[in-house]
């Protein structure tokens, strides 16, 4: 569907919704398309709490004595 600048001001809500259904919408100017609406891609990050539970079990490691004398080490720490 296309719509002219004022019509879609009017109407974001429905336009957008036409969007998340798939619809291609586009939005003109006299006559001319200037933008198309499309649905935003969900980012690969985290999708809820508790997501990683149990993928990272070995993280105790990073503060062992060992870790602690190679710090001291690389930093000339006594």
């Amino acid at each position: 569907m296309q719509v002219n600048m004022l019509e879609a001001k009017n109407q974001l809500s429905r336009l957008v919704k036409a969007a998340l259904a798939g619809e291609e919408v586009i939005i003109a100017s006299n006559g001319k398309a200037q933008v198309r609406l499309v649905p935003c891609a969900t980012s690969p990050g985290l999708r809820a709490w508790g997501s990683l539970a149990g993928q990272y079990t070995d993280t105790d490691q990073a503060f062992s004595e060992a870790v602690d004398a190679e710090v001291a080490k690389l930093f000339d720490v006594a």
